[in-house]
């Protein structure tokens, strides 16, 4: 049960994020920069301590005594995310939802599940998963046999978008009006945001020994429940502080270079209805990770978790993109090729899922 559930709740996290971008389609009258920031601010800021609030007593406490490194590199691992984060938005505008997601998150998810587990076997740290136990057990063969076939779907999803691009007439927009499609350097952004998004899950393993106190005080009071569902919304509040940091400074410049600050006073867009697209994408966005922190305090924490992760965002954000036509009027060809992808995607997540029972 303790698999299912953390599955479930991977599931529900990959869900959240593969759909958060979809609110932002609806603001009207504000350029990217101003809708992406004002989400931001509900993503980064004001949804993260109100969970931490809500379901970690005494939450801040944890955050002040916690030593000057813990802080220190769970900030330094938000801000580098941060870069990550804002590309991601970028990469999603050039390229589409199912496309964009699918290139950004396989990379984050390579980086994000074996970086860490190489670090720890040069730097052993109790408790932690290392990469020799990817060849050495069968549940991390199993693991590292679903990250394989992952990649896989990765590839035939960005195959897809290559074949896409060459039946688009002029390259101007995709089928589904969306003129900003440019395959060449949405790919250059896709790449960088891939590989610095994965720092999001380096900022959460150092930011650890704030979700272990958390862990410890709800154990003592709750003796044999097993572990605090709840344990990482604390070290969020840190990393995404980082994130916020980094996106803040780059839409203020934006709004500075394309004069964009009138956005926030225009009478003449919906504000009102802009800010609550934006609140609900940015609330949407914190629960995947919200979610993320449920099934890995049931799944255990190593590459597992990370992987289920990111393969339902990609799964999610792709079957978002056939469901907004970002497909349509593709080849056969081309759309057995994105449908490939997501079924190779859907069989990854069943042998990590697998894995998890070999423990």
């Amino acid at each position: 049960m303790q698999v299912i559930a953390g599955v479930i709740f991977h599931f529900i996290g990959g869900f959240a994020s593969g759909s958060f971008y979809v609110p932002y389609k609806k603001v009207k009258g504000w350029a990217w920069e101003t809708f992406w920031i004002v989400g931001g601010i509900f993503s980064w800021l004001i949804v993260p301590p109100l969970a931490a609030y809500l379901t970690i007593p005494g939450f801040a406490d944890i955050i002040r005594q916690a030593d000057s490194s813990t802080l220190g590199y769970s900030y330094l691992f938000g801000l580098l995310w941060g870069v990550g984060g804002l590309t991601y938005g970028l990469g999603v505008r050039y390229l589409g939802v199912s496309l964009g997601s699918s290139i950004i998150l396989g990379l984050t998810m390579v980086f994000g599940s074996l970086v860490p587990s190489i670090f720890y076997y040069f730097n052993g740290t109790e408790g932690k998963e290392t990469i020799d136990l990817f060849f050495s057990t069968a549940s991390g063969r199993t693991v590292l046999l679903g990250l394989l076939v992952c990649i896989v779907g990765i590839y035939l999803c960005g195959r897809a978008g290559v074949l896409k691009e060459r039946e688009l007439v002029g390259g101007a927009a995709d089928a589904s009006g969306n003129k900003d499609y440019k395959f060449g350097i949405g790919l250059l952004v896709g790449i960088i945001s891939g590989i610095l998004s994965a720092c999001f899950n380096f900022g959460l393993e150092a930011g650890k020994p704030m979700a272990n106190v958390a862990n410890d005080l709800w154990k003592a009071a709750n003796p044999g429940e097993g572990e605090f569902l709840y344990q990482n919304n604390v070290t969020y509040v840190v990393v995404l502080w980082g994130g916020l940091t980094t996106n803040f400074l780059w839409c203020m410049f934006l709004n500075a270079r394309n004069r964009t600050f009138g956005d926030y006073v225009n009478s003449k867009v919906p504000i009102a209805r802009n800010i609550l697209f934006c609140a609900l994408a940015g609330t949407t966005w914190y629960l995947q990770f919200f979610f993320y922190g449920m099934g890995e305090s049931r799944l255990g924490n190593g590459a597992s978790s990370w992987i289920l992760h990111m393969a339902f965002i990609i799964l999610i954000a792709n079957a978002w993109g056939v469901i907004l036509k970002e497909w349509k009027g593709v080849s056969k060809k081309t759309y057995i090729t994105i449908i490939s992808g997501i079924a190779v995607i859907i069989l990854s997540i069943l042998l990590v899922g697998f894995a998890r029972t070999l423990s």
